[in-house]
């Protein structure tokens, strides 16, 4: 009688197991997620540590050209503010609430050491307003730059046909803001140290006289140089605070309306805070009157040796 081939094969088989004591589950079990189901070789080396970051064209490693010339443009714009509110305060603010210019000057010659002096001034006003411009500069070339490298622009003809960057409201009205300032710190800091030797006798009756004097030309002139001043300074704090209304990013009807509230919000503020300045530094300031005896006739003086209007004196 045959055996059963399967049978055989399946005693032989019972037989070669072996009976195993148990042992412990792994306190540390494979993780077939993070691709550890099949054994490693942990003796092999550790990855390389990672490359370190590229430097920038300024020296600086982690960030780019455009990303410094950023924060230094934007935080010289909070020593900036926090000189033009003394300033406003001291020629606005506090001949609104005095009744006579007269009434107003101690304050200003009060105040004015703390912000005027030869460590200050430098400090905060002269070096952040000169950072603040000459990184908006660079900026703008460091983008024409980028542009022309993008387009493969070699030369110089073909550097002219590639076109400059788009110039915003803010970055025109700051451009357009530098030769009030130049002639502002001109009429008021640089002529009376050149005539003078100081300017410890320039206040609000020398400002008050200049304005009796050439009424028209100064109050034209003031009120351009505080409406463009008062615009760029609140569309730029709003762009760094991310309230313009190009920086609104939800699409539709509802972008729409936060566009055009941010629109009016903005405006609004800019046309308020100028309307004050404008209020005490025309209405208060610019009707002193001129300044009779010695005193007005030095003002004439250094009046008369400022270029161009300088000869109606």
């Amino acid at each position: 009688m045959e055996k059963n081939p399967k049978a055989a094969e399946s005693r032989e088989t019972l037989l070669s197991l072996q009976e195993l004591e148990p042992s412990p589950v792994d306190e540390d079990p494979i993780d077939i997620e993070k691709g550890d189901y099949f054994d490693t070789d942990h003796s092999s080396p550790p990855p390389p540590p990672p490359p370190l970051a590229r430097s920038t064209t300024l020296g600086l490693s982690g960030h780019s050209t455009v990303y410094w010339l950023t924060r230094l443009q934007k935080y010289s714009s909070y020593t900036l503010t926090t000189f033009l509110t003394l300033h406003i305060t001291n020629t606005s603010l506090i001949p609104l609430l005095t009744p006579t210019l007269a009434h107003a000057e101690p304050y200003l010659l009060l105040t004015r050491p703390y912000y005027q002096s030869p460590l200050t001034e430098p400090l905060l006003l002269l070096a952040p307003l000169l950072t603040h411009i000459a990184s908006g500069t660079l900026l703008r070339l460091h983008r024409r730059r980028q542009s022309a490298l993008h387009y493969g622009a070699e030369t110089r003809s073909d550097r002219r046909r590639v076109a400059w960057p788009k110039l915003s409201g803010t970055s025109a009205l700051g451009y357009l803001l530098v030769p009030f300032l130049v002639g502002h710190a001109f009429v008021n800091r640089v002529l009376p140290l050149w005539v003078e030797g100081g300017s410890s006798g320039v206040g609000l009756g020398y400002v008050g006289h200049g304005f009796a004097r050439m009424m028209g030309v100064a109050g034209v002139g003031y009120a351009v140089f505080v409406g463009v001043g008062v615009w760029h300074v609140v569309w730029g704090w709003a762009r760094w605070l991310g309230w313009t209304p190009g920086q609104v990013g939800e699409g539709g009807v509802q972008g729409q309306l936060r566009r055009k509230r941010r629109w009016y919000v903005i405006n609004g503020v800019s046309a308020v805070v100028a309307a004050l300045w404008m209020a005490g530094g025309l209405g208060v300031v610019g009707r002193g009157g001129e300044v009779k005896g010695w005193l007005g006739r030095g003002y004439d003086e250094l009046y008369r040796r400022v270029p161009i209007v300088g000869r109606w004196f």
